[in-house]
């Protein structure tokens, strides 16, 4: 399970980075995307697709025991779904988007957020469930914890940015900025519970008392 739980966290790691530089590449300019989302209708939407698919299919093959059999079964699903059903296009690729498309774009929302709740539940409750030392937590449960918290952050600003129509001065827009950090944050959590970040998660010391 250790390689699927590095894949998936490093898969997370990438996405974010990939898709607006991989997109400025093939764009020759620098060609910040409004979204994650977004990039279905830009140069990487085969990478978009194909990364959330491999994240999903890491997801539901993973095992652990029943619990996080199920939660991560679900979490694949809804990964795969948020890949199939894109987003509603933006504004500068299709002005007056179809019944269709705002159809498909609001299940795509309904999945991308169930999806960052049940990544979030991870975090909280079934990574960061180490039995304490001496009345405190592991060094990796503290990593868990505000991963949980920094995903759980970012999908309400995001949410209240759409909300409220919040805007910023900048290139970089507060939708793309909150998706990819929450997405950080998740593949952060599974590198660090894959153990290959040994310096958070040491193995433990055998007892050799008698």
């Amino acid at each position: 399970m250790r390689r699927l739980r590095l894949g998936i966290g490093v898969l997370g790691l990438l996405l974010p980075i990939v898709l607006p530089v991989g997109n400025s590449l093939t764009s020759s300019r620098i060609a910040l995307l409004s979204s994650m989302s977004a990039s279905y209708y830009s140069h990487m939407r085969n990478v978009f697709v194909g990364g959330l698919c491999a994240i999903g299919v890491f997801l539901i093959c993973y095992r652990h025991d029943r619990r996080e059999d199920r939660l991560s079964s679900v979490a694949g699903v809804l990964a795969i779904l948020v890949a199939l059903f894109p987003a509603e296009p933006p504004a500068s690729v299709t002005p007056h988007p179809t019944t269709a498309q705002t159809i498909i774009g609001t299940f795509h929302l309904c999945f991308a957020a169930g999806l960052f709740g049940v990544l979030a539940y991870f975090c909280l409750q079934l990574f960061a469930d180490s039995p304490s030392t001496g009345g405190r937590r592991p060094a990796r449960d503290w990593v868990y914890l505000v991963c949980g918290w920094v995903i759980v952050a970012c999908v309400v600003v995001v949410a209240a940015g759409a909300v409220l129509h919040l805007t910023w001065d900048s290139p970089l827009t507060l939708m793309y900025a909150g998706e990819a950090v929450s997405v950080l944050a998740f593949g952060v959590a599974w590198l660090v519970k894959s153990e290959a970040v040994v310096t958070l998660v040491p193995r433990p010391v055998p007892d050799t008392a008698t």
